[in-house]
């Protein structure tokens, strides 16, 4: 329990900045799975929309300093290799 008015006061921050980054994580995940379904399907034109998608969400989750950016960009890379590896077998 919070003693002083700073505490308080840091108390009702974290809670907003934690409703926040949950919600900005959870749609980081949600990008990443529509990616992974549709490289897991084999449509590459699919995957790729979404990997454009997701390469957009992962970046402003980065810059709002829910995701640290090598993270961001290790998670594109990743998600970019799949893509590409799936347009080279087709």
């Amino acid at each position: 329990m919070a003693n002083t008015r700073s505490a308080e006061k840091r108390n009702r921050q974290a809670r907003l900045r934690r409703t926040r980054n949950l919600h900005v994580r959870t749609g980081v995940r949600s990008a990443v799975k529509k990616v992974r379904e549709a490289v897991t399907q084999g449509d590459a034109a699919q995957a790729k929309q979404a990997l454009h998608q997701a390469a957009r969400v992962i970046d402003r989750a980065a810059s709002k300093g829910v995701l640290h950016r090598n993270a961001a960009s290790r998670k594109i890379a990743r998600l970019s290799r799949a893509v590409s590896q799936l347009g080279a077998k087709a």
